[in-house]
């Protein structure tokens, strides 16, 4: 493993951890500010822009965003986005300390595959580099495009079925992953710095639906659901649209046993809502308010 490969794990390390930190601390800032929607941007923006609880929070969240872009200079989309995919077990931990409640079976079993997934991770570095590729721009616009879409299709049976909070975590997920791809694809320079145009939109949108979703669901439902996809998207891209190679042999096949493990992990944590929050997404208005 090169020096810089190094470097970028332990940045993209501390990059999730204080990311899913101020999500948490979004979320409760989030959950007592008056109603957000998106049919009302400019006063949405100027409520979250006023509470300095939820500032702090989207601080430390920027902080992290500059650290996983460093990281992404310095090797490939998969291989940061796998040490991301850990942090939710940060996310779980933290969230049941400040509820003052233990862990589920369920979300420790979660916490226990991400750490080993990223141990078999680890390992599996031995056996090859953690370079990424380029990709074809088309290849890479397409899977933006779609994944676009997929959002905007959640938003909207979210708001027609009554699961705001699931749809909303999803689809600021999705366009989340829109912003890690291509903040990926900016670090490549040249004409490609153009891809700081979906980055800007990636992680615009992804941040106000996840604040809408705060307030008609928990932490750890809405940013699990969320930080799912946008690790499990950007790691299935490094090999489909960026053409990031797999390490052959043992070590490509642990390698490949480490993402499926992180994923997983995040499927476990990545919990329902439960009764009493489907209840109150379910008294919502279709765009996003309460009745």
């Amino acid at each position: 493993m090169s020096v810089s490969t190094a470097i970028a794990l332990v940045l993209a390390l501390v990059s999730t951890t204080l990311t899913n930190i101020a999500y948490l601390r979004e979320h409760d800032a989030a959950a007592e500010l008056p109603v957000l929607s998106l049919r009302r941007p400019l006063q949405s923006a100027r409520i979250l822009l006023s509470d300095r609880s939820w500032m702090l929070g989207f601080a430390m969240e920027t902080g992290g965003f500059l650290l996983y872009a460093a990281a992404l200079a310095l090797a490939s989309l998969a291989l940061v986005q796998s040490i991301a995919a850990g942090g939710i077990g940060v996310l779980a931990f933290v969230s049941a300390h400040v509820a003052r409640r233990r862990l589920s079976r369920r979300e420790l079993s979660g916490v226990l595959l991400s750490v080993l997934g990223l141990a078999a991770l680890g390992v599996s570095l031995v056996g090859g580099s953690g370079e990424g590729g380029s990709g074809t721009t088309r290849a890479i616009l397409l899977w933006l495009a779609v994944t676009a879409a997929v959002a905007a299709l959640l938003v909207v049976a979210g708001r027609r079925f009554g699961f705001v909070a699931v749809a909303y975590g999803l689809a600021g997920g999705l366009f989340f992953s829109i912003g890690d791809i291509s903040t990926k694809v900016a670090t490549q320079g040249g004409v490609r710095a153009a891809f700081v145009l979906p980055l800007i939109v990636g992680y615009t949108l992804g941040t106000a639906l996840l604040q809408i979703g705060y307030q008609v669901g928990g932490a750890l439902t809405v940013a699990g659901l969320a930080t799912l996809l946008t690790n499990a998207l950007p790691i299935a891209a490094g090999t489909v649209v960026l053409d990031e190679p797999v390490p052959s042999g043992a070590f490509g096949a642990l390698r490949v046993i480490a993402f499926a493990a992180v994923t997983i992990g995040a499927v476990l944590l990545a919990r329902p809502e439960k009764p009493a929050e489907a209840r109150r997404a379910g008294s919502m208005r279709p765009d996003g308010a309460a009745t």
